[in-house]
């Protein structure tokens, strides 16, 4: 059975830039010709950067993101998903994307994409309960059947090395942790696949940040930092529960199993709860990317800033017109 979290389940898109669905990279890449740059410049210029109070009222939270990082809307995160090689369906359910201030799809970066899930009251009395060790065992002893299947199809096989931070729960603030370790054969670097989950009176909102492994502290406190940033509406918090609210299926290691992997879910008995993260596919770095990406940040010097607006500055080695982005 293929497998659902975030990182494998839309892997099949890295092959549009990686082997051996592709032709070998090369250690240059080509320059974009004009009409890619000036599509390319059209997506910044049409994106709308939102900071400070960011309100996702459909599901009752609030996001704190002050001056140090922006948010980007469905619309506006769905062409950068698009951009990043994920299926266009991968955007179903997607609120938004939060980056870092100062940073857009083009550079080398995390993206936290935002989804919500109407779970339900998720009980968390076992988050100090559960193996987690066990939990990655099992999932590694799964990977050499998923594998197989994965080369016969062309794709890149994934190994899950284990934990990058082993999960964590806050019971002050109610927001669940992890992040994983994750190996793609012919990556010299592995990947970073950081989660962060907030539990509200009806159902969880989840952070996905994807970065590369030499990136996890740095990762880690922007995610502490996003974590604190974000909060349940008065009536839609944790807190906030009544007799009679629709409680979840899962509880907090349920949530950890469901965002790992089908092995470790079926320990859990949640494939029924798996179908509510089936969606949630996304391979927010492709490899290769970066190196491409290099060509067109000198082209596109320009910045979101706080009021939303952007800087411009031209590559100092072209001669040309500032580009604003």
């Amino acid at each position: 059975m293929k497998r659902l979290n975030h990182v494998t389940a839309a892997a099949a898109a890295m092959c549009l830039l990686s082997s051996p669905c592709a032709a070998a990279q090369p250690s240059e890449p080509a320059k974009p010709n004009d009409a890619e740059i000036a599509r390319l410049r059209g997506i910044l210029q049409a994106e709308h950067p939102q900071f400070g109070d960011v309100r996702l009222d459909g599901q009752g939270v609030t996001l704190h993101l002050g001056k140090n990082y922006y948010f980007l809307a469905p619309t506006d995160a769905k062409q950068v998903l698009k951009e990043w090689g994920n299926p266009p369906d991968a955007a179903d359910g997607v609120l938004g994307i939060i980056f870092p201030a100062g940073k857009t799809f083009l550079d080398d970066t995390w993206g936290a994409v935002i989804t919500y899930e109407d779970l339900g009251f998720v009980v968390d009395k076992d988050a100090d309960k559960t193996d987690y060790a066990k939990m990655v065992a099992d999932e590694q002893a799964a990977e050499k059947e998923d594998n197989e299947a994965r080369k016969k199809k062309g794709f890149e096989t994934i190994h899950l090395v284990g934990w990058a931070q082993a999960p964590s729960y806050d019971k002050t603030r109610h927001t669940l942790i992890w992040a994983r370790d994750l190996q793609f054969s012919g990556e010299s670097t592995d990947t970073l696949n950081y989660d962060l989950r907030v539990l509200g009176r009806r159902g969880v909102l989840s952070v996905n940040l994807v970065s590369k492994m030499p990136e996890l502290p740095a990762v880690r406190a922007d995610a502490s930092q996003l974590a604190n940033a974000i909060s349940f509406n008065p009536g839609a918090a944790y807190g906030d529960v009544q007799p009679g609210d629709k409680r979840a299926e899962l509880g907090v290691a349920g949530l950890v199993a469901a965002g790992l992997g089908v092995a470790a879910a079926q320990k859990f008995g949640l494939i029924a709860a798996l179908l509510l993260f089936a969606k949630k596919g996304l391979v927010l770095i492709l490899a290769g990317f970066a190196a491409v990406a290099a060509w067109f940040r000198r082209l596109f010097g320009g910045k979101p800033k706080a009021d939303g607006t952007a800087t411009a500055a031209a590559d100092p080695g072209d001669g040309g017109p500032d580009i604003a982005a």
